[in-house]
């Protein structure tokens, strides 16, 4: 049996980051655990035994990690803001890898850039995102057919996605995270015109 304490989610499952999850166990994949949610960032404050929501974090999470493996090679989400990237890369230091595929879809970049950032030694996709979700987001990206991944699991699919992220060599414009922060623009409510 795949366990969680075997892969490199151990110490964010141990912090309590992994929150909210659709998807939180062994992937078709023999040896592969998934992880599909939300990852805290930043906690609150908690009083007493009040467990309260975090105060950041980045949603729409897909990620995979394989047993015996000091680090996870593919992860996915949705960035609320350019500027919380380093808020992510603290969380996940010694856990992403130089070789790993990150892809963070970020909501006040410029909906026409494709960015490389590179904090520690880790590169970030940064991408932008509008209406979309991540996980759409990605197939589009990654050249995959809703229509082929519909029959599978939630774990199937994401074994999918984490196949086809491995693979992906395309090259963005490499800028600093400093540079990111300058040309980023304000942050937008993604539910500011949805019919209530």
């Amino acid at each position: 049996m795949t366990s969680i304490a075997d892969t490199a989610f151990k110490t964010l499952e141990e912090q309590g980051r992994l929150l909210n999850a659709v998807l939180k166990g062994p992937t078709e994949k023999p040896g592969r655990f998934g992880f599909r949610g939300e990852l805290a960032l930043i906690f609150q404050e908690t009083l007493a035994d009040e467990k309260r929501p975090p105060e950041r974090s980045v949603d729409q999470v897909i990620a995979i990690a394989n047993v015996g493996e000091p680090t996870i090679p593919f992860f996915a989400c949705y960035l609320h803001s350019f500027e919380w990237l380093t808020d992510l890369a603290n969380v996940t230091k010694g856990l992403f890898s130089p070789d790993g595929k990150y892809f963070i879809f970020c909501n006040n970049i410029d909906l026409l850039s494709k960015y490389e950032v590179e904090i520690d030694g880790v590169t970030f996709n940064v991408l932008p995102i509008d209406e979309a979700t991540v996980y759409n987001e990605l197939l589009e990206l990654l050249y995959l057919d809703k229509g082929d991944l519909k029959k599978l699991s939630t774990a199937g699919k994401t074994d999918a996605v984490a196949d086809a992220a491995l693979g992906f060599n395309a090259k963005f414009d490499v800028i600093s995270y400093a540079q990111g922060v300058e040309r980023m623009g304000p942050v937008r409510n993604r539910n500011a015109n949805r019919p209530v």
